[in-house]
């Protein structure tokens, strides 16, 4: 055998973690189709039930601290963000915050919640129509947690969905259509797309276009709030206003 001498380089790279769950196939290829080549992103996964219910959301929190120590030992993040709307509302943006970092070296956590409340102080809204897949015991509470913090949602429409394997497979057209006829009540300065297993990136620019509105979605949000967070604001055309 011959042996080789090596030389080790430093990565300088900003480095992002995202904890997604067992069942959700959206958010991964969300996240690859915005962010720059110029940033790590390393994923986990986190057990999660078939259905969604206030109770398969809320077992989650036993299994966040493992998650989060199967990234790559030795390695310090710049942000990590755990991709569940309804979950994050369940067990607590600061709750998450501590199970996280309980389990991985990272300099922020986020999480869909935290992030839709930064865009919309951001963008200045206060007043938001919500469309949910989800059955309304699991949408009510994360309706709670915004109005805590001053952002009303008094329209409100779901797809009344609790298998996620349904709920991954509800074509752009059904949400493009809810979403608009939810805006179309009136009374809010922004639309919310909820969920990070819903399919709403191909919806959200011809939403815009239609409403006259800024639309979010779990996915864009959490992607822009983590890359303020790691201090490599992301600024990408074609995804809303909130990127652009």
């Amino acid at each position: 055998m011959t042996a080789f001498r090596y030389d080790l380089e430093e990565l300088h790279k900003k480095t992002l973690g995202l904890i997604v769950l067992q069942s959700d196939e959206t958010i991964e290829q969300d996240f690859r189709r915005i962010l720059p080549l110029d940033i790590n992103l390393h994923i986990s996964r986190v057990p999660s039930g078939l259905e969604v219910t206030s109770d398969s959301l809320q077992q989650m929190e036993q299994h966040l601290p493992d998650a989060a120590g199967l990234f790559p030992r030795g390695l310090h993040f710049d942000a990590v963000g755990y991709g569940c709307t309804s979950g994050t509302a369940q067990i607590g943006p600061e709750r998450i915050s501590s199970l996280v970092q309980g389990g991985v070296s990272t300099g922020a956590v986020s999480q869909p919640v935290s992030a839709l409340i930064a865009a919309c102080k951001h963008l200045g809204l206060s007043r938001l129509a919500i469309l949910s897949p989800y059955i309304e015991e699991v949408s009510n509470r994360l309706r709670q947690v915004l109005a805590e913090h001053g952002i009303d949602t008094p329209v409100f429409g779901s797809f009344e969905e609790a298998e996620e394997q349904k709920v991954v497979r509800i074509d752009a057209a059904s949400v493009q259509e809810a979403a608009f006829n939810l805006a179309a009540q009136g009374g809010i300065d922004g639309v919310f797309l909820s969920c990070t297993n819903l399919r709403t990136f191909d919806v959200i620019g011809p939403l815009e276009s239609d409403l006259d509105l800024p639309v979010l979605s779990s996915n864009q949000v959490l992607a822009w709030h983590l890359t303020r967070l790691a201090g490599a604001p992301l600024h990408v055309s074609g995804f809303g206003r909130l990127l652009a």
